[in-house]
C-alpha cells in the first residue's frame, strides 16, 4: 500500500529533498510552499499553497484533503531569524515572526491535520528542530531569536508526543545536522541528499517508544 507524506517548507533546501527523495521511493508526496509556482519536481509530487503563519492557509489545505489519510507529516517550514540575535540587538518584531514561523505554525499544521493522520495505521509527525534548541548543549549564547524557537518546538513535540498518543501518533523532533543551506552556508559538512538520507532512516525505525524524543540525522538521542 502507498504512503502518504505532507512536508512544509518545500521550495528549496531540505524540505524540496524530503519531497524528492520520498518520491522516488515510491510515497504519495504533498508537497507545500508559499509559492508553487516556482518550484520544479522532476517526479510525480502535488505541490499545494501554504503559508504556515496564516490559519486560513493551513485550514484550506487540510480541507482540500479531506478524507485523506496521512502517514507522516514532516513540519520543516522554519526561518533563521536575521543577524540581530544577539543581546541589546534584538528587535520585539523579528522574534514575534520567528516564533510564529517555527513554533505556533507546526503547532497548528499539525492541529489541522490531526484528523487526517488519525486515519493512517501509524502515523508520525516530524518537527525539524536543531541543536540550537538544545538547553543542555549550550556552550556560547548568542542567537536567542532561532535557540529560543527551537526550544519551544521541541516542547511541542514532547507535548503532542502525549497529547496525541491516543490517536496512534508518534511525535519526533529531529535535528538535521549542519547542512548545506541557505541557513546552514556553504562551509556546512552535509550535503541535503546525506542530511535527508539519514533523517528519513530516522523516522522509519519511528516506534511509540521514542514519541517526544529529540535525535540527531544519525539516530543519536540528544540531550535536551
Amino acid at each position: 500500500m502507498v504512503k502518504t507524506v505532507l512536508i512544509t517548507g518545500t521550495s528549496r533546501g531540505i524540505g524540496f529533498e524530503f519531497a524528492a527523495q520520498y518520491a522516488a521511493s515510491g510515497w504519495k508526496v504533498h508537497a507545500c510552499c508559499r509559492r508553487p509556482g516556482d518550484v520544479s519536481f522532476d517526479h510525480g509530487i502535488d505541490v499545494h499553497a501554504l503559508d504556515v503563519t496564516d490559519q486560513a492557509s493551513i485550514e484550506a489545505l487540510a480541507s482540500s484533503l479531506d478524507g485523506t489519510a496521512i502517514d507522516l507529516l514532516i513540519n520543516n517550514a522554519g526561518i533563521f531569524g536575521g543577524p540581530r540575535q544577539d543581546v541589546g540587538e534584538t528587535r520585539d518584531d523579528d522574534w514575534e515572526l520567528v516564533i510564529r514561523t517555527n513554533v505556533i505554525a507546526p503547532f497548528r499544521v499539525t492541529d489541522a491535520l490531526r484528523g487526517h493522520l488519525a486515519r493512517a495505521s501509524q502515523p508520525v509527525v516530524v518537527h525539524i528542530s536543531s541543536l540550537a534548541g538544545s538547553i543542555a548543549d549550550n556552550h556560547s549564547g548568542g542567537i536567542h531569536l532561532y535557540r529560543t524557537s527551537k526550544t519551544a518546538l521541541n516542547m511541542v513535540a514532547a507535548n503532542q508526543a502525549r497529547d496525541l498518543a491516543g490517536d496512534g501518533i508518534t511525535v519526533l523532533a529531529l535535528h538535521p545536522g549542519w547542512v548545506r543551506t541557505d541557513m546552514g552556508g556553504q562551509s556546512a559538512p552535509l550535503s541535503t541528499q546525506e542530511s535527508v538520507a539519514g533523517l528519513r532512516q530516522v523516522i522509519a525505525s519511528a516506534s511509540t517508544e521514542m514519541s517526544g524524543g529529540f535525535f540527531n540525522h544519525d539516530g543519536r538521542p540528544l540531550p535536551w
